[in-house]
């Protein structure tokens, strides 16, 4: 993977992470709390670190199978 793949990536993870701390703050006005706060971030940390890592896991584990397929699979989408 090279750097521009890598913040690429990342960019869209921060953009994703950034949507829904917005709409987290609209929702939770009345309940702004520190104790909240933490809770959602660490949440989107551990969520927005682990789902790429086990996108990329699955992916290299399957990729024996589908490897006959994969450009259909890229045309239909």
């Amino acid at each position: 993977m090279n750097i521009a793949t890598i913040i690429t990536i990342s960019f869209g993870i921060a953009m994703d992470a950034f949507a829904v701390s917005i709409t987290s703050g609209v929702v939770l006005k009345k309940h702004f709390s520190i104790k909240n706060i933490l809770k959602i971030g660490i949440f989107f940390t551990v969520f927005q670190a682990l789902m790429p890592l086990i996108g990329w896991i699955l992916g290299s584990r399957f990729s024996f199978y589908i490897k006959n397929v994969d450009h259909w699979i890229a045309f239909m989408d």
